[in-house]
């Protein structure tokens, strides 16, 4: 992706969908460490946008990395993942459009 300021040179975009497969009171604990493992991510840089699904199902995190193995990398550090509490979908994103400021592809 060239010139987008939210993208480094030699990233990717990736859409990363979390599905949770165990129950809340399994997942509530981890909110927490979870939320550190996100602000960590962000101070690096790697993710651009997260939150919770609505409803409450999971969550999206739109990452950038320079490929799909350094965000599955990356995912094994969520303690939801390391908990076993969500499944992770990871979709290579190639926008061709994009909001006024952001340089497409």
């Amino acid at each position: 992706m060239a010139n987008n300021p939210l993208v480094p040179a030699g990233q990717n975009l990736f859409v990363v969908d979390l599905h949770y497969i165990r129950p809340f009171d399994e997942i509530d604990p981890l909110i927490d460490a979870h939320i550190l493992f996100l602000e960590a991510n962000y101070a690096k840089g790697l993710f651009l946008a997260s939150g919770a699904k609505v409803p409450r199902t999971g969550g999206v995190i739109l990452a950038t990395a320079p490929s799909r193995e350094a965000v599955e990398t990356l995912l094994e550090n969520d303690p939801f993942h390391q908990h076993g509490v969500a499944r992770y979908t990871v979709t290579e994103f190639g926008p061709s459009m994009s909001a006024k400021g952001m340089t497409t592809v």
